[in-house]
């Protein structure tokens, strides 16, 4: 087979292969509009800061949509990093480590957590425990790490809720197990919140819905749940309520809850002490983590409720991209429920990568109009689209500003805008 079309092709040029279906009815347009392009395309150099003598300003505010994952850790962190009580956590002595790996037990239900470097090799560890050389996995998504774990993986179509169908998946499970034909299905994963479909919250009777299907199948339920925490505040329960209806979970530390590096798995105590080794054997024990690790235990501790903050913030750029007069743009004020949001263009004069350039850069007569230069940092996104993130970094002030820079571009930048 050529190379071109081989999924590992396709992963290194593009990025993560993603599947969906646009809705029907009045959504479908925003839908139709948003696209449902198969490939992440937001990793480039659109929104990039620029250098004063590449269009911008020394002196301008910037306004950083672009990820959840450019967050720096505060004063009251660092504090906490510097004071941590340190050990080996490769030999199980490390205390701040231990802390943490409790902390997060506790807080999602479970009988036993690890910390691990980063979300990947969180998924790729629960995918190897899971999982058997050459089992299949069942995905709202093709995983990176399913042909390093040596299993099989098949998608069912994502839903613009972030769902799927439930008799698609049961369909896509494999019956035939013991015959030699066929690889057995061991394991369905979901994320929650569902990035590629603009940070969409599952809702709690689907996921008692797929429980029951794995328990019906004898497979696992685990859950990618990067912004696992954005979820819970958003649909106001402990995340143990939640994850009542999985196995394991993968929780970043490193994105809407600020900490600089981490992510904890957890689930049953046989499966953490599987992960122990499999952690070691993918190079992930660290020493001295426990500067790490109090990172993550103050998030834990102290960045949760502030989630709400993002959310709302969203929200409000939403409402004052779908209040432009003419419309400009499409977004569906719906399905903004934590913290990411995605909305397109209607003026075909002007491309996504166009919109984030004129955002990220200040204008000639900028200043004089608003008082002060914005750049405001924001990813073209799959199809027709953009995608904007807040995040701790960004105040209400911040938002506002963005909205006052989003409002100028349009009104310099567009056609047919009144001035």
């Amino acid at each position: 087979m050529a190379l071109k079309n081989t999924f590992l092709f396709q992963i290194l040029k593009y990025g993560s292969v993603v599947c969906g279906s646009p809705r029907s009815g009045r959504a479908a347009t925003a839908a139709m509009i948003l696209g449902r392009s198969p490939f992440r395309c937001y990793y480039n150099n659109a929104g990039k800061p620029r250098s004063r003598g590449e269009g911008g300003t020394s002196h301008a505010r910037v306004v950083d949509l672009r990820s959840d994952t450019v967050t720096k850790p505060g004063p009251a962190m660092r504090q906490a990093m510097a004071e941590a009580e340190v050990g080996d956590d490769v030999m199980g002595e490390d205390p701040t480590v231990n802390d943490l790996q409790q902390i997060a037990a506790d807080l999602f239900g479970m009988e036993a957590a690890i910390f691990v470097p980063s979300g990947t090799m969180s998924n790729l560890i629960a995918g190897k425990n899971h999982d058997r050389r050459g089992s299949l996995a069942l995905a709202h998504l093709r995983t990176r790490g399913e042909r390093l774990a040596g299993v099989h993986s098949t998608t069912v179509t994502t839903l613009h809720d972030g769902t799927f169908d439930l008799k698609q998946l049961e369909a896509k499970i494999r019956h035939g197990y013991p015959d030699p034909h066929y690889p057995r299905s061991r394991l369905i994963c979901v994320e929650n919140t569902h990035n590629i479909q603009g940070g969409r919250v599952l809702p709690l009777p689907f996921l008692q819905e797929v429980r029951a299907l794995a328990d019906q199948y004898g497979v696992s339920l685990h859950m990618d749940g990067a912004r696992l925490m954005n979820a819970a505040v958003a649909q106001e329960v402990p995340p143990s309520t939640i994850l009542q209806h999985t196995h394991t979970v993968s929780v970043c530390l490193s994105k809407g809850l600020g900490s600089p590096v981490g992510t904890v798995l957890a689930g049953p105590r046989d499966f953490i002490s599987k992960a122990l080794r499999c952690r070691k054997a993918l190079g992930g024990g660290m020493r001295q983590a426990g500067i790490l690790a109090a990172a993550g235990k103050f998030s834990l501790e102290n960045m949760i409720g502030r989630l709400v903050e993002d959310h709302r913030n969203a929200k409000t750029f939403a409402l004052a991209l779908l209040d432009c007069k003419p419309p400009l743009f499409v977004v569906d004020v719906s399905a903004v429920e934590t913290n990411i949001l995605r909305f397109a263009l209607q003026d075909s004069t002007m491309t996504p990568q166009e919109f984030c350039t004129r955002m990220s850069e200040v204008g000639e007569d900028e200043e004089a109009a608003l008082g002060q230069g914005v750049q405001v940092l924001m990813y073209p996104h799959v199809g027709n689209s953009v995608r904007a993130v807040w995040h701790l970094g960004i105040s209400a002030e911040d938002t506002r500003l963005a909205i006052q820079k989003m409002r100028f571009v349009a009104s310099r930048y567009f056609t047919g805008i009144r001035h």
